[in-house]
């Protein structure tokens, strides 16, 4: 387990005020009552796409935090495609469970679906769901569970405009499916441009289908843009899984192409790469580990009828400086007591 956050001290003086924590070995600062265990629960998970690592390691989270808490559990993965996750909602609503989570997809997207279980009276608490976070989100959500998406996208921008300075070219990439990816790349446009740096160009190109279009994408913006490229943003780390293997196929090594760095969410592959300096710089994680466990807190309050927490996160800024001087984690999960602080609400 990673003891500290692992922000560069240059980045951290940089970031100061942002809320973006330089030590992560302090007391849980989440909620401390709520009500205790309910018993005999059963839930569904509805994954966005299980291949994106941000959901992935929420869902890990959950099933921790439902082993902990009691509970039985059903992982139902959208698969990447709308349909996909209209399915996975219809059979999570099939097996009658007494709550369920929607995992990393905007539930303006599930609108139609979503109102039936609302109308069932089954509780939904969701991971980004939308721009709206923490209680009452939209779509009859009861909690949306993320860090504050707008500093994430700042704490991005700003490390991009102190590693590039003045000269900064950059092009981002979001997929305009989800407002709350619009609102990112918005943020992280804004703020490199209030700065004095460039962006190049805003490509709107849909997460579930990077694997195919990131490598034409990529040597279609290098020919366009040369040496002028000098950093790639994006709204999510799988965007960086691709664009390596264009680059090398290029002939243009890691240290030499365009500094890419993600505003979310801080996935293993993303780790790797940035340990290892393999065409990813930087990352700005959530501590997935722990959202996990709060979308479960937030479900068992919400199936007894008791208020939501309020409570949201707070990311890291993830560095190669900081990862090559603490352990070998490839998880940003914080050195904070969250577990036994749940386990004490619920009474176990």
């Amino acid at each position: 387990m990673l003891k500290r956050t692992f922000m560069a001290v240059s980045t951290a003086a940089l970031l100061s005020g942002l809320g973006v924590p330089v030590f992560a070995e302090t007391p849980f600062d989440g909620p401390t009552t709520g009500p205790a265990a309910a018993e005999g629960k059963s839930i569904v998970v509805v994954a966005g796409d299980l291949k994106n690592g941000g959901i992935l390691g929420v869902t890990n989270g959950v099933q921790e935090a439902v082993e902990a808490i009691g509970w039985e559990l059903r992982i139902l993965d959208g698969a990447g495609s709308i349909q996909g996750r209209t399915a996975a909602i219809g059979q999570a609503m099939a097996l009658r469970p007494d709550g369920i989570i929607i995992n990393g997809f905007d539930a303006v997207e599930q609108q139609a679906a979503l109102e039936g279980v609302v109308s069932a009276s089954i509780p939904i608490v969701a991971w980004h769901s939308g721009p709206k976070i923490g209680c009452d989100a939209p779509g009859g959500i009861f909690a949306n569970v993320s860090t504050d998406a707008m500093t994430v996208s700042e704490v991005a921008a700003k490390w991009a405009m102190e590693e590039g300075g003045s000269n900064v070219g950059a092009v981002i990439f979001t997929d305009s499916t989800y407002q709350i990816a619009i609102d990112k790349a918005d943020r992280i446009k804004e703020t490199i441009e209030a700065m004095g740096g460039t962006v190049l160009e805003y490509v709107d190109t849909p997460i579930a289908d990077t694997s195919s279009r990131m490598g034409p994408l990529t040597t279609s913006l290098l020919q366009k843009y040369g040496d002028q490229w000098t950093h790639a943003l994006a709204i999510n780390d799988l965007y960086f899984d691709f664009m390596g293997p264009a680059l090398a196929s290029a002939g243009i090594k890691s240290v030499d192409g365009p500094q890419a760095g993600s505003a979310g969410d801080g996935s293993e592959a993303a780790f790797q790469r940035i340990r290892s300096g393999n065409y990813q710089a930087i990352t700005v994680a959530e501590p997935l580990n722990l959202q996990g466990w709060q979308l479960v807190d937030e479900l068992n309050r919400a199936i007894q009828g008791e208020a939501c927490s309020g409570y949201v996160t707070t990311p890291a800024l993830v560095t190669k400086d900081g990862l090559e001087k603490l352990g070998d984690s490839n998880q940003f999960d914080p050195d904070s007591p969250y577990r036994q602080a749940y386990q004490a609400i619920w009474g176990n």
